[in-house]
């Protein structure tokens, strides 16, 4: 049987802030979707969709216990994101350092 493919990815998925905070609210712990719509000013159907949406691009998992729903981060797609970005570290790093070297050139 083949491996379903995430329906969002992962760029998709941390594109909006409050999917980023939730991201990380559950970096410390598995929660109910109650405790987290506590946090948000936002209704539950709303944290739902949000959830939806990170769980569609595998970055969440969830767990009936008894009525509750619980959710648990899944870090790993999220190493796609950092391996994107430290193309742009090594960038950013000559930029920086050029601006540097400019800088305490023009103070001599």
């Amino acid at each position: 049987m083949p491996v379903s493919q995430a329906r969002h990815d992962v760029f998709q998925a941390v594109a909006d802030p409050t999917r980023r905070k939730i991201i990380k609210l559950l970096a410390d712990k598995e929660m109910p979707i109650a405790s987290i719509t506590e946090r948000f000013p936002i209704t539950r159907t709303a944290v739902n969709k949000h959830l939806f949406v990170l769980s569609e691009a595998g970055l969440v998992t969830s767990r009936k216990i008894g009525r509750e729903t619980r959710y648990k981060l899944q870090p790993d797609p999220l190493r796609e994101l950092q391996e994107w970005l430290s193309f742009f570290e090594v960038y950013w790093d000559n930029k920086l350092s050029s601006l540097k070297n400019f800088v305490e050139s023009d103070k001599e």
